[in-house]
């Protein structure tokens, strides 16, 4: 059978490419951002996923999330997505969660699948805030996610810590919240961009699924999000071998 990692062996090399077949990325989110990271990362030669999305297409979704097609309307994104990944890569061992997950919830599923780093892709806060606590307590590398809504240049997106992000309400508005809850959150990575939002993009909602709002957005942001986030974690689970949250930032 045809090495289809070919190229990324001549970049990273053999050895690097087999530490990551074994290692298992969870992806919470699969929207613009979520949808477009898992990509990435299984083009890259990951080998066990666990994806995790309750949601459902809408037509408005195809403005720009990787999945959404007239043809996938109706159907569960973690499903169809599933369906892609393998058909990239056939031996990928992926776990589906069709399921939007309660604060409450993330712990049973962290302590059923074990995996090496978790892409946190989500908006809603309360869940949002429970994933990186819980990856926090258990060790378990983080990149997080925060808000392309409202925005539209590309040359501001950038990778941090946590701390370090300016100029994005839902970044602040999680480091407030976390903060009180007394955990030291300096080892999260996070996607942002400094900036600012749109204000006249906002929409507000019936506050479903833990959103009370979102933000007008354009095709290429969330897919450049989804892209840090995956670079970094390549990236990381390349340099790294197993869970260390001790190297510096």
């Amino acid at each position: 059978m045809e090495n289809w990692l070919e190229r990324t062996e001549l970049l990273l090399g053999q050895e690097t490419v087999a530490e990551l077949k074994k290692k298992h990325v969870l992806v919470i989110g699969l929207g613009g951002i979520g949808s477009f990271a898992a990509e990435f990362i299984v083009r890259a030669g990951i080998g066990t996923m666990t994806i995790i999305d309750g949601d459902v297409f809408d037509p408005t979704n195809k403005n720009r999330q990787l999945t959404a097609l007239n043809s996938t309307i109706g159907r569960n994104k973690a499903v169809v997505l599933g369906e892609r990944l393998k058909d990239i890569n056939p031996d990928l061992q992926i776990n589906i969660i069709e399921e939007f997950v309660l604060p409450e919830r993330v712990w049973e599923i962290l302590d059923q699948y074990k995996p090496d780093l978790i892409m946190e892709c989500i908006d809603s806060v309360s869940p949002k805030i429970e994933w990186i606590i819980a990856a926090l307590r258990l060790k378990i590398r983080i990149v997080s996610h925060f808000g392309a809504g409202g925005k539209t240049d590309p040359s501001r997106v950038q990778v941090t810590s946590l701390p370090r992000t300016h100029n994005c309400k839902l970044a602040a508005h999680i480091k407030k919240r976390i903060k009180k809850r007394g955990v030291d959150y300096k080892m999260v990575k996070a996607v942002y961009s400094s900036e600012l939002q749109r204000k006249e993009s906002l929409k507000m909602t019936s506050g479903l699924n833990f959103k009370r709002s979102f933000y007008g957005t354009i095709s290429y942001m969330p897919a450049l999000f989804g892209l840090m986030g995956a670079a970094e974690a390549i990236r990381y689970l390349s340099e790294h071998a197993g869970n260390r949250l001790s190297d510096q930032i």
